[in-house]
């Protein structure tokens, strides 16, 4: 009974990345969740951050549309957002207790697990880049601080001056936090992690996030993003997600591989269950989307609060948060293309079920 039980979760966990009829390819991104107030955002400020949104979207869309890789897709969707001010990560990070910006990021591919990350950069323009080399040149999964800015600078990239990552309205929240003692989620009212999903027209996937963590974090505080299974996670059997929100419980829970975990569990039991009867085999973006609020239910039981996002490999691109808002976006070969700031603004399903 144990073998025939094997064999059919393997026969089950080998079967193709996505049916005949199902999007070709999927992309989902965020830049971050938190407390968003609808009414306290002017609509200047609001289309603002659909611009940059959909410039991300648009970057990592047509990586998969011209028949690119999921990796490649992610890297494209992160790079804007990293870039820009208005996200916490690259240009525009918060400041640490002592006046620097610290820059983490992690990616993982989903065709072999390999992963990268790096924690407490200070001179790299685009880490989710320098995450990637680490993945594909070293034979290490994460480096921090000093050494990964040195292996940066051995595989050749730029060093970036300091100030580069240095905004006016980071620098003003820390001197808040401090002049008034407040705690970094008194000035941070939404996480600006960024990140993103990709399901590709082979069937594979991947995920990356990049952060600048939190305002004021002291003594080297790591939060989930650069942790592979906490933050970011990738296999082409179950999912691809990448996180954003108060790191310390996304790190206890587990959610990136948790939510992964979840769903190749559920594959496996409605195989061996092989009953015709039952209309959900666990490959719907209703079953996914269940997992994922469960654990990000069991985060906000914890005291935590966030989002992920994440593409099966039946294409379907789910948004989970239990915030007022996650600044998000997806897009599919099946034609849907969005972004959304506050709860319940996008369609109901990213892509129809099969």
């Amino acid at each position: 009974m144990k073998n025939l039980i094997a064999a059919v979760a393997l026969t089950l966990l080998a079967q193709p990345a996505f049916a005949e009829d199902a999007p070709k390819w999927s992309i989902a991104i965020h830049g971050g969740a938190g407390t968003l107030d609808p009414d306290k955002m002017t609509p200047e400020r609001r289309a603002e951050y659909e611009v940059a949104l959909q410039q991300a979207l648009d970057a990592g869309a047509r990586v998969l549309r011209e028949g690119g890789s999921a990796m490649d897709a992610v890297k494209a969707a992160i790079m804007p957002m990293e870039d820009s001010p208005l996200f916490n990560a690259g240009k525009g990070a918060v400041f640490t207790w002592d006046g620097t910006n610290e820059l983490d990021a992690s990616i993982m591919d989903g065709r072999d697990r390999s992963a990268g990350a790096v924690a407490g950069v200070k001179t790299v323009k685009n880490p989710i880049l320098l995450a990637d080399k680490v993945r594909t040149d070293s034979e290490h999964v994460f480096l921090m601080g000093a050494g990964a800015e040195a292996f940066a600078v051995e595989k050749g990239f730029e060093v970036t001056p300091p100030e580069y990552f240095a905004t006016p309205a980071r620098r003003e929240a820390l001197e808040r936090l401090k002049a008034e003692k407040l705690s970094a989620l008194d000035v941070d009212h939404k996480f600006g992690t960024v990140g993103a999903v990709a399901l590709d027209q082979s069937g594979n996937m991947a995920a990356g996030t990049s952060t600048g963590g939190m305002t004021g974090k002291r003594w080297g505080r790591v939060g989930d993003a650069p942790v592979i299974g906490a933050g970011t996670y990738a296999d082409n059997r179950a999912c691809a997600v990448s996180a954003t929100g108060w790191g310390e419980y996304f790190i206890r829970v587990g959610v990136a591989h948790e939510i992964c975990a979840r769903l190749r569990a559920t594959k496996v039991v409605y195989a061996l269950m092989a009953d015709p009867a039952v209309a959900d085999d666990g490959t719907s973006s209703e079953a996914a989307q269940y997992i994922a609020d469960a654990v990000m239910a069991d985060v906000k039981a914890l005291g935590g609060d966030g989002g992920v996002i994440l593409v099966t490999p039946q294409g379907h691109a789910i948004f989970s948060f239990n915030t007022t808002g996650m600044y998000r976006g997806r897009a599919t070969s099946a034609g849907i293309n969005e972004v959304a700031i506050f709860g319940g603004e996008e369609t109901a399903s990213a892509t129809p079920d099969h």
